[in-house]
């Protein structure tokens, strides 16, 4: 599961207080990270060409020595898929976290899915 892999190596970087994390690129997982960049949870990310293969390179933000993403959890994984339309899409924290969404018009936060009335895979929540 590549992007369950992805958020396990951010999980395991800010426990260890690590300012980086580097993880094998892919189209999901950029667009993933497109997506807490835009809402502010991590600084930014880098394609970075090692032994032949592109990696990503995730910044990741601290506020106060405290890591910014408290939580992030896989919500549809491979052997269980999770959908939902707009009038069912998760609230995270009532509205102080996201939920990151696969929706036909692309990878996208649950805000600006409710704003483009479209649906899809509920991916992950961040919080």
């Amino acid at each position: 599961d590549p992007l369950g892999d992805l958020l396990t190596r951010i999980r395991n970087a800010q426990r260890r207080g690590r300012s980086s994390v580097q993880s094998p690129s892919s189209k999901l997982r950029v667009h993933v990270l497109e997506v807490l960049e835009r809402e502010g949870y991590i600084r930014g990310f880098t394609t970075i060409e090692k032994d032949g293969k592109s990696e990503l390179e995730v910044e990741l933000k601290y506020f106060d020595g405290a890591p910014v993403i408290k939580e992030i959890k896989r919500v549809s994984k491979p052997g269980r898929r999770v959908y939902a339309s707009v009038s069912t899409l998760p609230s995270v924290y009532n509205g102080l976290g996201i939920s990151i969404l696969s929706t036909p018009k692309g990878v996208m936060s649950d805000a600006d899915a409710r704003a483009q009335n479209v649906g899809g895979e509920v991916l992950c929540t961040v919080f």
